[in-house]
C-alpha cells in the first residue's frame, strides 16, 4: 500500500509541474556549443553527446578549419586533407585512418538528419588543434594550429612606459636584443605626414613624426630581419587630405617625395583617414575617385621593388571614401581598420562584417586585419586572430607597439608564425 501511495505521489508531482519551464528544460538534452579560436560555430543540425564523445557535422567543422573534404557515397566514406595530414572515416566503422595509420574511435561516424557526424576531438587534434571540454557550459573550445602570416607592428612615438623600441627590442633605447622580434615580420613606421600643398612632413599636428635616432631603428630592424614601411598618416579633420586630392600638382609633388623617401624602406604604407564622412552620393563618388587616382599615381612612381600598403577604414565604418575594389587592384595589400566601433573589446559581429565586405571586393591574400591593441584583451585578441585565420587573410596588423602586454605577446607566439610579405 505504501509503495502504491508513493507511486501516486510521484505521478501527482509530475503532473503538477508539467507546465514548469525548468522541469521541461531539465528533460531536454543540453545544447552543445563549439568555439574555434573563440568564434562560435553555427550548425544547421546541432552537435550532440554520444557515449561521452561530442559529435559534430563533418563538413561544418572542416570548413571552419579550412580543411577540404570529400564524400564517397558508394563507400560511405569521408576524407579530409590539408596537404600534410590526411584522414579517412567510414560510416559505422570505429577504425579511422590518419595518414594511412589506423586509429580506433570510441564512437564511429554516423549520419543524422542527412548530415555526417564525426567525433570532434579526433578530427581537430588530427589537424593540430588543441581541444578542451568545458562541462559546466557544455562547450568545446578548439584552438586552431599556428599559421604562417604577416604580422605588422605599427611603430610610433610613445612615452617611457609605452616605448615602441623597448616593447619590440626588449631593452631601453639604444640597447637591443631579440626581445619580441620573433613575433613580428614587418614594421609600419609612423613617421610622416603631409599638408594640402603636397609637402611630405616629418612632423605633424597629430603627433606622428620621425624621432631622433630614427636611423637606429632601421639599422636594428635590419639586424632582426624585419621589413620596414614608411607610414604617411594624416586625418582630414582640417581638410588637408581633401585639399591635396583636389590638386593634381599637389598630388604629383607628394607622390614624387614619397617615392624618393621610400628608397630607405621596403615599402610605403598610406594611412589617410577620415574621407567620405556624411557626403552626398555625388560628392562621395568624387572623393573616392580622387583618392584612387592618387594611389594609382603613387604606385606608378614607386620602384617596382617597393610594396604599397593602404591602411583603410573598414567598409562598415562611417567613412565611405575608399573604393576597396579599385584600390585592391592597385595596392599590394590593404589593412582593414576593423576597430573603433565604440565598445571594448571590439564587437566580433562588426569585425566579421568588415572582413566579409572587404573580401567580397579584394582577394583575401591582399587583406590584413587591423587589431587595436588598447581595445582588446588576450582572449579577445585570440578571437580576432582567429577571424584572420578563418577567412584566410594574409595577416594581421597591430596598433601599436609599445602597448602590447606580455600575455598578448604570448597569444601571438601561440597562434602565428610571422612571415615577411611577398608579392
Amino acid at each position: 500500500m505504501k509503495r502504491l501511495l508513493s507511486l501516486f505521489t510521484v505521478l501527482f508531482l509530475l503532473l503538477a509541474f508539467a507546465g514548469s519551464p525548468g522541469i521541461l528544460a531539465f528533460a531536454q538534452p543540453r545544447q552543445v556549443n563549439v568555439l574555434i579560436d573563440g568564434l562560435s560555430l553555427d550548425f544547421d543540425v546541432p552537435p550532440f553527446i554520444k557515449e561521452g564523445r561530442t559529435m559534430v557535422p563533418f563538413r561544418a567543422i572542416s570548413e571552419a578549419l579550412n580543411v577540404p573534404v570529400a564524400w564517397n557515397e558508394k563507400t560511405r566514406t569521408v576524407t579530409a586533407s590539408d596537404g600534410n595530414t590526411n584522414i579517412r572515416l567510414r560510416i559505422g566503422d570505429r577504425t579511422a585512418y590518419r595518414n594511412n595509420t589506423p586509429v580506433m574511435l570510441d564512437v564511429p561516424p554516423m549520419i543524422v538528419n542527412s548530415r555526417t557526424f564525426i567525433p570532434v576531438r579526433f578530427f581537430s587534434e588530427a589537424f593540430g588543434c588543441n581541444v578542451e571540454w568545458d562541462g559546466a557550459s557544455y562547450t568545446v573550445r578548439i584552438t586552431s594550429p599556428k599559421r604562417e602570416m604577416t604580422v605588422i607592428g605599427f611603430y610610433a612615438l610613445g612615452d617611457s612606459k609605452t616605448s615602441s623600441w623597448t616593447n619590440l627590442f626588449g631593452k631601453p633605447y639604444p640597447e637591443h636584443s631579440n626581445g619580441n622580434t620573433d613575433a613580428i615580420s614587418d614594421l609600419a613606421l609612423g613617421w610622416y605626414s603631409l599638408d594640402k600643398n603636397g609637402n611630405l612632413l616629418t612632423k605633424s599636428t597629430t603627433g606622428w613624426q620621425r624621432p631622433a635616432g630614427w636611423e637606429d631603428v632601421l639599422k636594428v630592424a635590419s639586424l632582426y630581419n624585419l621589413r620596414t614601411e614608411m607610414v604617411i598618416h594624416a586625418t582630414d579633420s582640417n581638410g588637408d587630405i581633401t585639399g591635396l586630392l583636389s590638386s593634381k600638382e599637389a598630388m604629383e609633388k607628394l607622390a614624387n617625395a614619397i617615392a624618393n623617401e621610400s628608397k630607405l624602406y621596403s615599402g610605403v604604407n598610406l594611412d589617410l583617414e577620415g574621407l567620405g564622412l556624411n557626403k552626398n552620393p555625388e560628392a562621395l563618388s568624387q572623393v573616392r575617385q580622387n583618392f584612387t587616382s592618387f594611389v594609382r599615381m603613387l604606385s606608378e612612381r614607386l620602384d617596382p621593388s617597393k610594396t604599397l600598403t593602404l591602411t583603410l577604414h573598414a567598409p562598415n565604418s562611417a567613412y565611405k571614401g575608399y573604393d576597396y575594389k579599385a584600390l585592391g587592384e592597385i595596392a599590394d595589400r590593404i589593412i582593414i581598420m576593423a576597430y573603433d566601433y565604440g565598445t571594448s573589446p571590439e564587437p566580433v559581429n562588426m569585425v566579421l562584417q568588415a572582413v566579409e565586405l572587404a573580401k567580397a571586393q579584394v582577394p583575401s591574400h591582399k587583406l590584413i586585419l587591423g587589431i587595436s591593441i588598447p581595445s582588446e584583451n588576450a582572449e579577445s585578441m585570440l578571437t580576432k586572430i582567429g577571424i584572420a585565420k578563418r577567412y584566410q587573410l594574409s595577416g594581421i596588423a597591430l596598433w601599436r607597439l609599445g602597448l602590447i602586454s606580455k600575455d598578448k605577446w604570448e597569444v601571438l607566439r601561440n597562434t602565428v608564425t610571422p612571415v615577411s610579405f611577398h608579392r
